[in-house]
């Protein structure tokens, strides 16, 4: 990595986007000032930078933007950033622009782009992980998790309301295509009844058996699925319950894209502003190709390599508390 000064940051945001990415983008900008640094906003990711869209920025671009959800920066995912091509395009674009170092928030497709992009170019890149899926290592909460599971569970109290009233089984899918982290924790949260997750096997004969054999006075029951389910997702299983429960009321929810919506919560504030001024601070230290996050209250930093490995094991004392509790 050339160790020059650095002068000049540019930051930019990739992939799914994420509530209290803004406020990230915010801290890394008047971070940035306060250490007299130039800075400069790239548009849709590394889209984006191929394309060459780039914007100065100042205290006043980041203005009033803490509590908005979403990126003022606009994001993508980028197939031609993973070529030959678009790799040296970006780091002409770089050159040119005389930046000297990046920080990149997103999710593990970001820090992928990133790792491979550091094999062709010396411009340090530095990591946030904004994700509302909380599925990387060497963080104990993502940017935008526990907005989503609040989301999550705000809208479940609402869904046991029409339930309890009707007395209907709820299959509730939620967002986690390869991790189940936001079906674990809001399903614990808002007291489901089962919850299913890609990472341990479905058992429709044992769900349904828990079903049959819960609290005959329970006038409501929920299941939250995550659509990464090996089952097919929540209408493939509410199907399958069915055909074993023919005398219930099934209903299902799909949740989608209002989990990744919202003005962030105080700890996705506080914990996109720790970050972004941390990743400032690395690359004065002209650091790269590591992601910064928090584990026990502290910064942490995690190499590129390790920080895309998928969390492949969630808690096994929370899911052996929520079928505990859940009876």
């Amino acid at each position: 990595m050339d160790k020059k000064k650095i002068k000049k940051i540019a930051v930019l945001t990739s992939g799914g986007d994420a509530p209290g990415m803004n406020a990230c983008i915010r801290a890394v900008v008047r971070t940035a000032l306060y250490n007299n640094l130039e800075v400069v906003g790239v548009r849709y990711g590394y889209e984006g930078l191929i394309n060459g869209d780039i914007i100065n920025m100042d205290a006043k671009s980041v203005a009033n933007i803490i509590q908005r959800g979403g990126t003022i920066l606009k994001t993508s995912r980028s197939k031609r950033f993973m070529t030959k091509a678009g790799m040296e395009t970006a780091k002409q674009i770089l050159k040119k622009n005389k930046v000297d170092g990046v920080v990149a928030i997103g999710g593990d497709g970001t820090f992928k782009g990133a790792l491979e992009f550091s094999k062709v170019c010396d411009i340090p890149f530095v990591g946030i992980p904004g994700t509302i899926d909380n599925d990387l290592a060497g963080t104990d909460f993502t940017i935008g998790y526990d907005t989503a599971i609040n989301t999550v569970v705000d809208a479940i109290d609402r869904i046991r309301d029409t339930a309890e009233s009707h007395n209907r089984i709820f299959f509730v899918e939620v967002m986690g295509r390869d991790a189940g982290l936001i079906a674990l924790r809001s399903g614990i949260a808002s007291g489901a009844e089962d919850i299913i997750i890609p990472e341990t096997k479905t058992d429709i004969d044992r769900l349904v058996l828990k079903l049959k054999k819960s609290r005959k006075d329970k006038s409501s029951k929920i299941v939250i699925v995550a659509e990464g389910d090996e089952a097919g997702g929540a209408f493939a299983i509410a199907e399958d319950v069915k055909e074993h429960m023919p005398g219930y009321d099934m209903r299902v929810t799909i949740l989608g894209h209002t989990q990744r919506g919202g003005s962030p919560s105080c700890m996705d504030r506080v914990n996109a502003s720790r970050l972004g001024f941390a990743a400032v601070n690395t690359l004065l230290e002209k650091r790269g190709k590591v992601m910064i996050g928090i584990v026990d209250k502290k910064i942490h930093f995690t190499s590129f390599e390790n920080a895309i490995k998928h969390i492949q094991q969630p808690y096994r004392d929370l899911i052996k508390m929520m079928q505990v509790l859940s009876t």
